[in-house]
């Protein structure tokens, strides 16, 4: 069986989560299309890159990423980094023949995402963005009954992602709350996540009409680049800073397709956890998802008679889109790392069948052009028009 010698960058908290799917999907999807054998790990702080060769069963560790891209013997660069290097890091590795996986949102601008996509078209190159929740199997099966036209033509939706972790004030300023290292706040973090899930149900997004909003205007400082996610507390001496991206994200969006909805995002929503929902509703059926109850798909058929008709539970298990990789019964329980797992499995049969695999690199080309729109609308307060991918 073929082995994909994988270099990963970045060492923190996602770093963990693809290691862990590297090592899983052979365990899940067997016979697996590849086994991911971790070569190299690299950070460029050194104590950081050491402890995660060790913590996460990486055969070597450097703190120069450029030693992964200029390794001949590897085949994967698995991009975990904040988002201000995405771009060079991915570019160079497409330069090299390198197949790419990398963390979302895929860049800092526009340009830089045109630059990354053409970069990996030009040299012939798979690549992934990682948006892993569109890979939850009640979402996949939400997917299968929108092709399948069990819910008609789609009308509108909503959806949103809501979190707490920053609505305190002494959460500290990590990288997340700085322009220059992340592009956007609350947009570019978990907002996207929801516009790749429903430009992938809906259709493809062409104006948006938006409102942003910052909150907590300063921060603590807090050390180190690595996340605390508002674990960590600044007391009330603490050295603040300015935050300069949003904590609230809220906009309209038309489709192509003649659909229209709203989706909302926010770090800032007390008591929501990791709270990522859709309801997108059809001319013969609704479908609900809410990813904190990820087993389920909530679905309603216009076809039941009137004395039955409403929203029914299915649970995702073996007969459903991935369940004969997973568990042998329906409700078990799927998590972050499945979701993960799965990532990497059709990641790797992408590789080893020569074929596209989405979201890819055009895909996180085409939210940035989204999000370009939302935050253009959200300065101007008028409908924006979303540009095109540009091929060439």
């Amino acid at each position: 069986m073929k082995t994909l010698n994988i270099g990963l960058i970045g060492a923190g908290f996602m770093a963990k989560a693809h290691s862990v799917a590297y090592a899983g999907m052979p365990m899940f999807f067997w016979p697996a299309p590849a086994i991911p054998f971790k070569k190299t790990i690299a950070d460029i702080n050194e104590a950081a890159a050491r402890d995660a060769a060790e913590k996460f069963a990486f055969a070597s560790y450097t703190t120069d990423w450029h030693d992964i891209i200029n390794d001949p013997d590897i085949d994967v660069v698995d991009i975990c980094t904040p988002n201000n290097v995405h771009a060079e890091i991915a570019i160079a590795a497409a330069r090299s023949g390198k197949h790419i996986l990398c963390e979302k949102p895929l860049s800092l601008t526009t340009s830089q995402a045109k630059e990354m996509y053409l970069a990996a078209k030009n040299n012939h190159v798979k690549t992934m963005v990682a948006f892993n929740y569109r890979r939850t199997p009640a979402v996949q099966l939400a997917k299968k009954y929108i092709e399948e036209g069990a819910i008609g033509k789609i009308l509108d939706f909503r959806g949103t992602y809501l979190q707490d972790w920053s609505a305190d004030p002494d959460s500290p300023l990590s990288w997340r709350f700085q322009k220059d290292i992340c592009g956007s706040g609350a947009l570019g973090d978990i907002g996207t996540h929801v516009v790749d899930m429903l430009r992938y149900l809906v259709g493809e997004f062409t104006s948006v009409n938006a409102r942003t909003a910052t909150y907590i205007p300063e921060r603590p400082v807090q050390s180190g680049m690595s996340d605390s996610l508002g674990n960590t507390k600044g007391g009330a001496d603490s050295i603040r800073q300015s935050v300069d991206v949003d904590d609230q994200c809220c906009f309209m969006a038309e489709c192509a397709n003649g659909a229209f909805g709203t989706i909302e995002a926010t770090r800032n929503a007390w008591g929501r956890n990791n709270y990522i929902t859709f309801e997108i509703h059809g001319s013969e059926g609704s479908i609900c998802f809410n990813y904190e109850r990820r087993d389920e798909l909530q679905v309603c058929f216009a076809k039941d008679g009137d004395d039955r008709r409403g929203f029914r539970t299915v649970y995702t298990g073996p007969c459903h889109p991935y369940g004969e990789g997973l568990w042998p019964i329906p409700a078990l329980g799927i998590g972050y790392t499945e979701t993960k797992i799965i990532e990497c499995y059709d990641f790797c049969k992408a590789i080893m069948q020569d074929q596209e695999v989405s979201p890819n690199f055009r895909d996180g080309y085409a939210i940035e052009l989204i999000s370009d729109a939302i935050l253009e609308s959200a300065k101007t307060r008028v409908w924006t028009k979303v540009k095109e991918v540009a091929e060439n």
